[in-house]
């Protein structure tokens, strides 16, 4: 009971936290952060976007507030939120002046490196040497930052993905503590570290939704994204490192599809992969007739489900259960993009004479 009155405290607390930062900061974002529209812009009027400064403040704020006033050593959050504090400042940068592909790269490729090293985990650890894994981990780990930043395209959809992957670690933490003894194994599963900080995240992001909301005030920015997909891929190794590789590929597996299948889509139609473009599933949505809110709606709907799947591989941890969750997960998402791709059926009214 203490420890649900303590989440619940966490998650209000920082999302006040990241609402003010907000309300404090439009005004400068407005004037020199404003996004105008262009041929592959999803909204039609000028809106300020940098409202990731407030979500990834409020976040390693409260996170970095609440470790520091516990027994966990948080050497590893430090090393983690320093890395996501640089890519915030590339985003920033990005977003005011657009940067050169490359020192852009570079820069991600640094900061996801940090946090590989800095962890230290072994996804594969009998089966794969040390190295190859870690090159294996950096490439989709700054892979996993892009795709966040690239699916960040339209009102709410980041909030749709990631508040379900980030209420994840705290909710499953909360009822393993309730439920299993103190000595069970699910307990390995749950990072301290990981289970505050995505809290603290996921309340950040609730203070940032009413402001998302379509028709948006407001856009999260490359100050936001790119942080944010390496705070939350560093939640996913960690919880792959524990095992449970199959539940990390679950809880974001529409965003690694969507832009997954994207971008082998332009590589194959030998188009620039680096500039801007329509082409992803939830892009086409719109297109064809999906408002912003129905394709967030879908997308959250979704990740329930990937997320209910995921649980369920770590109660029954057996090899049958990991494919049948994964290849259920899958099928569900490839509906989706499908129903994402296919123009909507309209019901043509009757006249009445």
């Amino acid at each position: 009971m203490i420890v649900s009155f303590a989440f619940l405290g966490v998650l209000i607390g920082t999302a006040l936290v990241s609402s003010f930062l907000i309300l404090g900061l439009k005004p400068l974002l407005i004037r020199y952060a404003l996004a105008r529209p262009n041929a592959r812009s999803s909204h039609k009027v000028p809106t300020p976007q940098g409202g990731g400064i407030a979500v990834v403040g409020a976040g390693l704020i409260m996170a970095c507030a609440i470790l520091l006033n516990t027994d966990v050593p948080a050497g590893t959050f430090l090393g983690v939120a320093a890395a996501a504090v640089m890519l915030a400042i590339v985003g920033a940068v990005d977003d005011i002046r657009p940067l050169h592909p490359a020192p852009r790269l570079l820069l991600q490729v640094m900061a996801v490196m940090a946090v590989v090293l800095i962890s230290n985990v072994r996804v594969f650890p009998d089966t794969v040497p040390l190295i190859v894994e870690r090159i294996v981990l950096v490439i989709g780990g700054v892979w996993f930052v892009n795709l966040v930043n690239f699916m960040d395209g339209i009102d709410w959809i980041t909030v749709a993905e990631m508040i379900p992957i980030t209420a994840f670690f705290p909710l499953v933490a909360l009822v393993a503590t309730a439920l299993a003894p103190s000595d069970h194994w699910f307990y390995q599963l749950f990072n301290p570290l990981v289970v505050w900080t995505s809290l603290a995240l996921c309340g950040a992001l609730l203070g940032f939704a009413p402001f998302n909301k379509p028709v948006a005030r407001l856009f999260l920015g490359d100050v936001g994204s790119l942080p944010i997909g390496l705070l939350v891929g560093w939640m996913l190794l960690e919880l792959a490192g524990t095992g449970a590789l199959t539940a990390a590929l679950l809880l974001p597996l529409y965003y690694l599809m969507d832009a997954t299948i994207t971008l082998l889509r332009r590589l194959r139609r030998r188009e620039k992969v680096w500039e801007a473009h329509r082409s992803h599933f939830y892009q086409q949505a719109t297109d064809n007739g999906f408002s912003a809110l129905d394709v967030s709606a879908h997308v959250f709907g979704l990740n329930l489900v990937l997320a209910g799947l995921a649980a369920m591989t770590l109660v029954w941890p057996s090899g049958a259960v990991q494919i049948v969750a994964l290849v259920l997960g899958a099928v569900l998402v490839g509906l989706v993009l499908r129903r994402f791709s296919t123009p909507r059926q309209t019901i043509p009214l009757e006249v009445s004479r």
